[in-house]
């Protein structure tokens, strides 16, 4: 009987080890690990609001923009009247990871911050752009920032360059500047330039001789005008 007992006890302790075997096993498949990303885009410009920003983490292999040829029409979108979302929608349907938007308009010395949490992987990237509103299609971002290198607490400070997406001429007139400049036209889907993203020359304004511009002085910019801060939490 002694003998019997011991038998039986082991059965037990055997097929209980089992059972919690497997729903470790289960519980590691349907928790995914989780990468999670505090966004900060600060306005540094003088008189240049900054359309929500779109945030986007994916894989290395997504571009959502390149100097020399043509944009998307999202990115013509979010340049020419400061809608993301269809720059957004391009992003998910190219399989990003994890696609937010800014609440609102951020004022030149204001800031916002945006998290975005997305499945843990090894060659996570970053994308960011925000349109500056009294311009015809200037927008300001970044396209593909290594994220791969950053552990829990790590952060990446840098300056968003100002880029051209070509799809409206910077005409600076009247009724083609949505921004509060002028409160014209945003989003034309005829494109009347070069037709493919450069870098911006910036403004030229109504100082310097072009008595039709509506930009004055205080639009004008000639360095970066955003700050980004990226810091992992998780």
């Amino acid at each position: 009987m002694k003998l019997k007992s011991i038998v039986n006890i082991s059965a037990v302790a055997l097929v209980a080890g089992l059972m919690a075997g497997c729903s470790d096993s289960s519980n590691s498949t349907n928790t995914p690990e989780m990468n999670d990303y505090e966004i900060t885009v600060t306005n540094l410009s003088s008189n240049q609001p900054l359309s929500p920003v779109a945030v986007v983490v994916h894989e290395a292999s997504y571009n959502a923009w390149e100097i020399g040829s043509a944009s998307t029409v999202g990115l013509e979108n979010l340049a020419e009247g400061g809608d993301n979302s269809t720059f957004l929608g391009e992003a998910r349907t190219a399989s990003s990871l994890g696609a937010e938007s800014g609440t609102g308009v951020i004022i030149p010395g204001s800031s916002e911050l945006i998290e975005v949490s997305v499945q843990r992987g090894s060659d996570l990237a970053l994308t960011v752009a925000t349109m500056l509103v009294n311009t015809n299609d200037a927008f300001a971002g970044r396209a593909g920032i290594d994220l791969s290198s950053l552990s829990i607490g790590d952060e990446l400070n840098l300056r968003l360059p100002i880029y051209d997406a070509g799809t409206e001429g910077n005409n600076e007139l009247a009724g083609t500047i949505p921004g509060p400049a002028d409160g014209g036209e945003g989003f034309n889907s005829d494109r009347d330039d070069v037709n493919v993203v450069s870098r911006h020359s910036g403004v030229v304004s109504n100082i310097d001789g072009y008595t039709d511009s509506v930009l004055e002085q205080s639009h004008r910019f000639d360095s970066p005008v955003a700050q980004l801060l990226v810091r992992r939490v998780n």
